[in-house]
């Protein structure tokens, strides 16, 4: 296997496990924190992935209160449009992968899922995470998605919980991925509500 450089490192994780998913938070651009509904529909999972543009290290200080935290680096999170650069954070990488029942997921901010703009899916994974997984987590777009994007990989993007759709502030979006003991998988998307 290629190795990485961007990637932060291997997280493995045994048995049934639920995965919060949840990205462009874009704090404090679009507010002084997280909406407290994301405690609140986050309340069973063991894990979350957080898919880039946090822009400040409070999402993951907020979200490490409810359970452990994986995080991806933004285009937002590298200084782009004059923002400040994301300190360094031992849980964020550029990319990371995460390993549950055997069973593969890369994470990653941008990832482009239509072969009609000339980029080839297959390649993007080995460039971002060294191999194919079974699940592409990314943000980026604030627009929420579940499809196979090659052989029986998926592709789910949980939108923005801040900024749904890149509309003003309101309440948004976040994903989840339950993977059971059987190696079966669930994938959601949920709108976040009061």
């Amino acid at each position: 296997m290629k190795k990485n450089k961007n990637i932060l490192g291997q997280h493995e994780f045994n048995n049934s496990y639920l995965i919060g998913l949840i990205s462009d938070t874009h704090v404090p651009e679009a507010r002084d924190s997280i909406w407290s509904e994301i405690s609140n529909v986050f309340n069973e999972v063991q894990l979350i992935l957080h898919a880039g543009d946090m822009h400040n290290l409070s999402v993951l200080e907020e979200l490490e209160e409810i359970a452990p935290v994986v995080a991806c680096r933004g285009n937002g999170d590298d200084g782009s449009s004059g923002r400040p650069l994301l300190p360094d954070h031992p849980h964020v990488s550029q990319n990371q992968i995460i390993t549950i029942n055997d069973m593969t997921i890369g994470l990653t901010h941008s990832f482009i899922h239509d072969e009609r703009l000339g980029i080839k899916i297959d390649d993007q994974m080995i460039e971002k995470f060294g191999s194919i997984v079974d699940i592409v987590v990314a943000g980026d777009t604030h627009v929420p998605i579940i499809k196979k994007i090659y052989n029986d990989t998926m592709i789910i993007n949980s939108g923005s919980a801040l900024l749904p759709y890149n509309f003003n502030t309101q309440l948004g979006t976040v994903g989840f991925i339950h993977i059971k003991e059987s190696k079966e998988v669930d994938l959601w998307i949920e709108m976040l509500h009061e």
